[in-house]
């Protein structure tokens, strides 16, 4: 499995080694043993760990071949709303990765698909099969997974041109009293690079997220959200860009401790796109998960 990587305005001069353990899910020994082994190329060519990138520089990382272990099954409880031979829609879990890494080798949700469906898209490759889109691991809610590849690459078109529509529920901290749309490019935050952040330089990758208030209550705000595109971090990022972060979540400071939370209250609870086979629109929508109601009943009271 190879992945590619283009260095923008902000990794400039930074080290090959620093940026690639920043940008990816790798451990610092794996991208060594890559790079020692000519895994790793920059504009096709093998570079020394401290080269210092240029504006613009392509990266190609070869993945050792991987494991079955990786992507063996295993019996994890999966909440499937609908299934039929092309595809299946599920709920899922706060807590649970989407795929394996190096990191995150077991206890995912392709695991868990791997253990429950027979069948699951092959191109994504062996650590994804399935995967047409992505959750957060604390963002729990609907996704669809492709059961064949030509289901798969009728649902990733809808997602690229947007046509599969995805909305999301979001609890903030703060007040709030008019619907809003934040707009701008995304990218990379230079003092900590975990995070995504909103600016208007067109370097980053542009995004829009329109925002409608469902309730007011003492001290936050209850969202709909609904993307026109869909980035690393988009909802998280832009809430974050207008001090209202979503509760629970730590990496963009939602922390609330009067609030015990399962992770960020984001939850994905609605989704809508044309079936790969019968070419008809369909809309899933469900309810959102009693941790997620008992908070609400708690800043209700």
């Amino acid at each position: 499995m190879k992945t590619s990587l283009k260095v923008d305005f902000n990794s400039v001069d930074l080290r090959l080694d620093i940026f690639l353990v920043e940008n990816t899910n790798f451990s610092r020994s794996y991208l060594k043993t890559l790079n020692d082994e000519g895994r790793i190329l920059v504009n096709n060519e093998k570079k020394k760990s401290g080269y210092k990138l240029k504006l613009g520089d392509k990266i190609e990382i070869e993945e050792k071949p991987i494991t079955t272990i990786d992507t063996a099954p295993e019996n994890i409880p999966l909440d499937i709303v609908y299934e039929d031979d092309d595809l299946l829609v599920i709920n899922k879990q706060v807590g649970l990765v989407v795929h394996p890494s190096v990191t995150t080798r077991s206890h995912t949700l392709v695991n868990a698909l791997m253990y429950h469906v027979k069948n699951l898209s092959t191109i994504n490759g062996v650590l994804r099969p399935g995967i047409v889109h992505r959750l957060d691991k604390d963002t729990g809610g609907l996704m669809i997974v492709a059961k064949n590849d030509n289901a798969h690459k009728i649902l990733s078109a809808q997602l690229k041109d947007k046509t599969l529509n995805r909305e999301y529920k979001a609890l903030i901290k703060g007040r709030i009293k008019e619907d809003f749309v934040v707009e701008g490019y995304l990218i990379r935050n230079p003092k900590n690079r975990e995070q995504m952040m909103l600016t208007q330089s067109e370097k980053g990758k542009y995004s829009k997220t329109i925002f409608s208030v469902d309730a007011v209550y003492d001290h936050y705000t209850l969202l709909n959200c609904k993307l026109t595109t869909g980035r690393t971090h988009q909802i998280r990022a832009h809430l974050k860009s207008i001090n209202h972060p979503i509760v629970g979540d730590k990496l963009y400071g939602g922390e609330d401790k009067n609030i015990p939370t399962n992770g960020q209250l984001l939850f994905a609870y609605k989704i809508n796109f044309v079936h790969p086979t019968s070419k008809k629109n369909v809309q899933f929508q469900i309810e959102l998960p009693e941790y997620f109601k008992n908070v609400l009943k708690k800043i209700s009271n």
